[in-house]
């Protein structure tokens, strides 16, 4: 009998096809787990195929493999001809046709896999997912069609060079994000340290860029950036760089030279521009030339463009392009110029319209493109082009709503939407639901998260809606309308930043960031009531973000304006508070002790117990800082008797606190843990935790005064576990220098010079450390060197220390007498003792006992 010689070469075939599979998978470093999630199939079929108890492998499959693997030439000739039964004579030197997504019926759609979320940002073994505001969360990576050399040349640029800043540039919509997202993926495990997003918003400073840095790291600021990330390999993704370019290249120089390791890959419509920045340029995907490859299907599928197209069109239909719409499909492509954001939302409309429809009806008439260009030609075809080819898709009234949208600058949701689109009476004019399935449907809209914060517009969706409005004359009223929505959400949240509501409200306002901005810089010149009462609104969540000088500014200014000096007394007072509340952290200005005096003025006429409350708690802050101590205290028990008539736990308990301070001041150390422990109880009964690990705080410094240091170390400890989620900075940095303080004084070394190397790392000489923090520092350098017997050491550092702390402080006491002690200078008693009589403040039994030898030698 003859040799069935067809059917001995596809046995052979079918034999060669798991070595081969196998082969290339462990050539490319991936498991079959990996494998099979790049390729979008199933991992049970790539196990199958490779031990060959799986059929012949449909064509699709083997393309998807193939691309998976970044085969071509010979071996992806040799790895097709495997998988339909045929060995190969002699490898081919042409390289193979293009991967086809191909049926002979026509193109089918390319296998479109559900994608894990990948984890992007870490927090030692915890992952957490980086929200929004200036930032947003990371989506898991999208299937990434036509970008393989992109992705492999970019994960060795992540993972082999030194290079600190890749910049992915490009046309809008041109799929930057897509395969920056799709980088972070592959490079994941290279990073220790975690992956973070950012999406820079309009109108943002380097402050607010370096703040959305930190948050996604699951940090409170930039100088627990630093903490956190010093020596550890992390990456940074910075998304939409030309909406603030300035900042983004401030921010980023900022962090590229405060932390090495830090890798950072910016996109946007141009470089960042910072020196040793890689630039990569991401051009359109690759559209089929203008001739009769249009009605060949393997030719035509071998362009990205088209396969990203057929892609997004089994989204909305189950039939792939039939052979007749194979014309039309590359001539839509080329009209949209190879544009991904272009093609999907094309694409989208294919749920109504065939190709053929789709092409005559809105190609010519809508896009009217140029042809193809050329290498080094610029790309003719606007993505405003596109959108407006959605955009005339919609009824007057949806267009109308679509603009009014518009004025939402990050994620919002449906209340949100229904607040927008209200009419000028108190009810909504329409349910949002129908319009947001339209958008979606369209692919204007894109819907992310489980949140109620979930609905965003694209952004060059967002950019051709906002020229539209002010082509329409509404962008004043609708600005005017954005404005006073945000001042309702940021009034509801206000209350809530304090007690058991606090981490809820702040995530809430973090991310609104890009929302709160554009309202406070419109209504600022169009509406200065509005802005007015916005920023005063602000002052807590700015002074907890760390945006404490961005605050000062716009109060400063609204304060100033004469348009708002008819504003209601209540509104003007609690702006002056929220100002003198914002300044304080940095040194008060001879006008905040008065507004403050005025503010409560005001308060107490119009019988506003909060109000009254609060401005005296803002007021003894102010008193303590420039030295009028005994007016403080005053003060403090005025709110104490106050707030306990009125029964206000919260009231009492930072009265409370500030009067524990005070029996520190004058020696009292007893009574002051016995208003902290009473504190503790009152925060814990209205479920203030903040305050509770504030008098953590302040109880571990208490009990290192006491020389108890061991107890000191455990409070400080626990309340800085408890402040890296609450927020406070700059309350975590005293708790660390207390911790400090408290090892080098027992004599744990080693302890200290850690804690003293974090200290350091938290205020960077970049970021403006204010002086008190620079004098936490100097007192443990100081502490650490006496305590060693190193003295002229420690003289200098106890001399830079009590420069730094400032005069009416009991650090300022403690560095003194440090000063004294090290250097057997006698005149510093004098010194000394006019410090102590000005502030009341009275030595301690140890700090007496260190100048004990002092003083006999002298008299």
């Amino acid at each position: 009998m003859t040799p069935d010689h067809g059917r001995s070469r596809s046995s052979a075939g079918d034999a060669v096809l798991p070595a081969l599979l196998r082969g290339h998978r462990l050539a490319a470093g991936l498991t079959q787990a990996e494998l099979a999630t790049r390729a979008g199939i199933g991992v049970r079929t790539v196990r199958d195929l490779e031990r060959g108890r799986s059929s012949r492998p449909q064509r699709t499959t083997v393309d998807l493999l193939a691309e998976a693997l970044a085969l071509s030439g010979p071996d992806r000739a040799a790895f097709r001809a495997a998988a339909r039964g045929r060995v190969p004579a002699e490898p081919s030197e042409e390289a193979a046709p293009p991967a086809a997504v191909l049926s002979p019926a026509g193109i089918a759609p390319a296998a479109v896999a559900p994608t894990p979320s990948v984890p992007v940002a870490r927090s030692g073994s915890e992952e957490t997912d980086p929200f929004c505001g200036l930032s947003v969360d990371l989506p898991p990576p999208v299937d990434l069609i036509g970008r393989a050399h992109d992705l492999t040349e970019l994960t060795r640029l992540l993972c082999r060079d030194r290079t600190s800043l890749v910049s992915l540039v490009g046309l809008a919509g041109v799929g930057k994000s897509a395969l920056a997202l799709a980088v972070t993926r592959q490079v994941a495990d290279r990073y220790p340290g975690g992956i973070a997003g950012v999406l820079v918003g309009e109108g943002s400073d380097a402050g607010c860029v370096l703040s959305a840095a930190a948050a996604v790291f699951g940090v409170t600021g930039p100088a627990d950036l630093v903490a956190r990330l010093t020596g550890v390999p992390a990456l940074l993704l910075v998304d939409a760089v030309e909406r603030a370019p300035e900042a983004v290249a401030e921010a980023l120089d900022q962090l590229t030279r405060a932390l090495p390791e830090l890798r950072v890959l910016a996109t946007g419509r141009h470089p960042v521009g910072l020196p040793g920045e890689r630039v990569w340029p991401v051009p359109p995907l690759d559209v089929p030339p203008d001739d009769k490859t249009g009605s060949d299907p393997e030719v035509l599928a071998g362009y990205p463009a088209v396969r990203l197209f057929t892609a997004r069109l089994a989204q909305v239909r189950r039939e792939p392009p039939a052979p007749e719409e194979l014309p039309a499909l590359a001539a839509l492509v080329r009209r949209l110029g190879g544009l991904p954001l272009a093609i999907e939302l094309m694409a989208a409309r294919g749920r109504i319209l065939d190709l053929n429809e789709l092409l005559d009806r809105y190609g010519d008439r809508v896009l009217d493109l140029a042809p193809p260009p050329h290498p080094g030609e610029a790309v003719a075809v606007t993505l405003r082009e596109a959108v407006a080819t959605s955009y005339r898709l919609l009824a007057p009234d949806e267009r109308a709503a679509l603009r009014r949208l518009a004025a939402f600058r990050n994620r919002w949701s449906v209340g949100l939407a229904e607040e927008m689109l209200a009419g000028d009476g108190p009810a909504p004019s329409t349910d949002p639901v129908p319009l947001l399935d339209r958008l979606l449907e369209l692919g204007l809209l894109s819907v992310r998260g489980t949140g109620s914060l979930r609905f965003r517009l694209l952004d060059a969706v967002r950019d051709f809606a906002s020229e539209q409005l002010v082509a329409a004359g509404e962008e004043t009223d609708v600005r005017r309308r954005h404005a006073q929505i945000v001042l309702r959400l940021v009034a509801r949240a206000e209350p809530e930043l304090t007690g058991p509501t606090m981490i809820g409200a702040l995530h809430r306002l973090d991310e609104l960031t890009s929302d709160i901005v554009a309202a406070l810089s419109h209504a600022s010149g169009d509406d200065p009531h509005t802005a007015l009462r916005l920023a005063a609104g602000l002052s807590r969540w700015l002074r907890l973000r760390g945006r404490d000088g961005a605050g000062r500014q716009w109060l400063r200014r609204l304060l100033a304006d004469p348009r708002t000096a008819d504003a209601e007394p209540a509104v003007r007072a609690s702006a002056a508070l929220a100002l003198a509340r914002l300044t304080a952290v940095h040194g008060v200005d001879p006008v905040d002790v008065p507004a403050a005096r005025d503010a409560l003025a005001v308060f107490r006429r119009l019988g506003d117990v909060a109000g009254e409350l609060d401005a005296r708690g803002v007021l003894c802050t102010l008193l303590i800082c420039v030295g009028a101590h005994d007016e403080a205290r005053e003060e403090a028990e005025a709110t104490l008797t106050m707030a306990r008539r009125h029964d206000r736990p919260r009231d009492m308990a930072v009265a409370q606190r500030s009067l524990a301070w005070h029996d520190v001041r004058a020696g009292d150390l007893t009574g002051a843990r016995r208003r902290l422990a009473a504190v503790d109880r009152l925060a814990g009964q209205c479920g203030e935790q903040r305050i509770r690990v504030l008098a953590r705080t302040d109880l571990a410094e208490v009990a290192r005064l006491e020389g108890r240091y061991a107890d000191a170390v455990e409070h400080g400890r626990r309340a800085l576990a408890a402040l890296v989620e609450l927020g406070e900075p700059g309350h975590r940095r005293r708790a660390l220098g207390t911790v400090g303080l408290a090892l080098a004084q027992d004599g744990r070394f080693a302890e200290a010079g850690e804690v003293l190397a974090e200290l350091r790392a938290t205020v960077p000489a970049q970021w403006g450390p204010d002086r008190v923090e620079d004098g936490f520092s100097a007192l443990l350098e100081a502490t650490i060197a006496l305590h060693r017997g190193d003295r002229e050491v420690a003289a200098e550092w106890f001399a830079a220390a009590a420069e730094a702390v400032g005069r009416g402080r009991r650090g300022a006491v403690e560095a003194l007498v440090g000063l004294a002690a090290s250097t057997g200078d006698g005149t510093l008693l004098d010194r000394l003792d006019t410090v102590c009589r000005e502030n009341g403040i009275r030595l301690l039994p140890q700090e007496e006992a260190l100048l004990y030898a002092l003083t006999v030698a002298r008299y």
